[in-house]
């Protein structure tokens, strides 16, 4: 499958957003999925062992930081570019295998979450407040849960692109964590920059919603 046929399937299967015209980091995150989805379908390698994957590299974050402390948060971030690889692939190559399903999706959306969940908890671990990490992980919930629910609703695209979508949760998590490798009080200011930045994608989420739903 050609990058453009790529593209055009990716875009039909989220709410008709074109990557080739976002921005850099979105579309250079899903042209890597592309890439390597296009190797993995190649060796029969299916979506749902590459979400399965993920996940289980999801669980290992907070267990590296909680068994090998201070080394197991480096070992952290480099797991967590690991499992956001994986998320991404997924999806890949499921478009490039032609095996998009209903179940795929919902597995694969129920997988980030739970994968969110456990860097959360490995920001915990790592000695950010608790109550900072519940309120971080609650924020970008009630996001991903609204729009899911807006889309039920009858929005008929992803409403807009946030400043916290999941490429930057991703990046957060990395930096933060390699942040807080090198200096431990930065996975506090890494939590509530996650916080933030969902906090205003929830404002920019609620104006889109009702531009597409209000009477």
């Amino acid at each position: 499958m050609l990058w453009d046929d790529y593209a055009a399937a990716w875009s039909g299967l989220h709410g008709g957003f074109d990557p080739r015209r976002a921005s850099v980091l979105v579309r250079g995150w899903v042209r890597i999925a592309y890439g390597i989805g296009s190797w993995l379908s190649r060796h029969r390698i299916g979506p749902m062992a590459v979400t399965t994957a993920g996940l289980l590299i999801c669980a290992a974050v907070p267990a590296s930081v909680g068994l090998l402390d201070r080394p197991g948060i480096f070992l952290a971030a480099v797991l967590v570019l690991a499992a956001a690889l994986a998320d991404g692939l997924d999806g890949a190559v499921a478009v490039i295998t032609g095996r998009t399903t209903r179940l795929g999706y919902v597995y694969d959306s129920v997988a980030d979450r739970l994968g969110e969940l456990a860097w959360l908890a490995a920001f915990w671990l790592a000695g950010a407040p608790g109550w900072l990490v519940v309120a971080a992980g609650a924020a970008s919930w009630l996001q991903e849960y609204a729009r899911a629910r807006a889309t039920a609703a009858g929005m008929s695209e992803i409403g807009v692109v946030t400043v916290a979508e999941r490429p930057t949760r991703v990046l957060v998590a990395i930096f933060g964590l390699l942040g807080a490798f090198a200096y431990a009080p930065l996975i506090t200011v890494a939590t509530a920059a996650w916080l933030a930045l969902a906090l205003v994608a929830g404002v920019q989420l609620a104006v889109a919603i009702h531009r597409a739903l209000a009477p």
